[in-house]
């Protein structure tokens, strides 16, 4: 089975450092598979203005999932996450074309993400 362009989405969530805990146990608990989290620096509807580049510290969810459980991943992450605040984050849902597995140096099926 290839990947379908229909068929897959990556999860891109960016959320505040302090709920990653949460919302890990809550991504676990949903049956997510894997995911990679990363520390990334920004500002947008929150800014630190007490810093000289108003950069806030937050965390990086990406995760690849079938189409049909992209909404309902997204729905764990932002009860996971929301804090009534503004600097809660971002998710964002993107159609993807391709995964490659760098170890066989073939493309994935859906089903092994």
């Amino acid at each position: 089975m290839e990947i379908d362009e229909m068929n897959l989405r990556k999860i891109t969530a960016i959320i505040r450092s302090e709920r990653l805990e949460d919302v890990e146990k809550q991504l676990q608990n949903a049956g997510v598979k894997g995911l990679s989290v990363s520390k990334v620096k920004g500002y947008g509807e929150y800014a630190n203005f007490f810093t000289h580049d108003w950069m806030v510290t937050h965390a990086r969810i990406e995760i690849f999932t079938d189409t049909d459980n992209a909404e309902r991943i997204a729905g764990v992450i932002m009860e996971a996450a929301h804090g009534a605040g503004e600097g809660d984050g971002i998710i964002a849902l993107l159609p993807v074309e391709k995964v490659y597995r760098i170890r066989t140096k073939q493309e994935a099926i859906a089903g092994e993400l």
